[in-house]
């Protein structure tokens, strides 16, 4: 299995929270090749601003691990994650992040910080952005026009 594989996974998790009409945006964390955890946006429906796909993902992990450390995990999502996420991603240990679409607005992975690059942070983690972007960021467009226009139909 792949990058492109667990992306996948990960979209029809965004698919998910776009049902909840939520902005679609789902994550799952590997493992050894196996997926132990999954998560998708809740922040609308479960009243909670930090409820974020990767911390959605994050809280499975960890407690199908009993342990809030994800030693050796990846994270893979649809979008690339904002402040509090990748905060919650060092803390968690995670080894890898692999992304889809990039953020122009609140993304911190190049778009508009590079806190994974930043130095004088205490965690580290290898990234990997634009893994199945074309698809992740389709999906983010057509969210976002039907919600502003509810009657108009998308094409992309």
């Amino acid at each position: 299995m792949n990058d492109e594989y667990f992306m996948r996974v990960a979209l029809d998790l965004a698919f998910k929270a776009q049902e909840l009409g939520e902005v679609p945006v789902g994550a799952v964390i590997v493992r050894k090749g196996e997926i132990i955890g999954r998560g998708y946006n809740r922040s609308i429906v479960a009243m909670d601003p930090t409820a974020h796909a990767e911390v959605t993902a994050l809280r499975d992990a960890a407690q199908n691990l009993h342990n809030y450390r994800l030693l050796d995990c990846t994270l893979f999502v649809t979008l690339e994650p904002c402040t509090m996420c990748i905060g919650a991603l060092f803390h968690a240990r995670i080894k890898r992040l692999v992304y889809a679409a990039a953020d122009p607005k609140t993304g911190v992975c190049g778009s508009v910080l590079n806190l994974p690059a930043e130095t004088r942070l205490n965690h580290h983690l290898e990234v990997t952005g634009g893994v199945l972007a074309h698809e992740a960021s389709g999906l983010l467009k057509q969210f976002f026009i039907r919600k502003r226009n509810p009657d108009k139909i998308v094409l992309l």
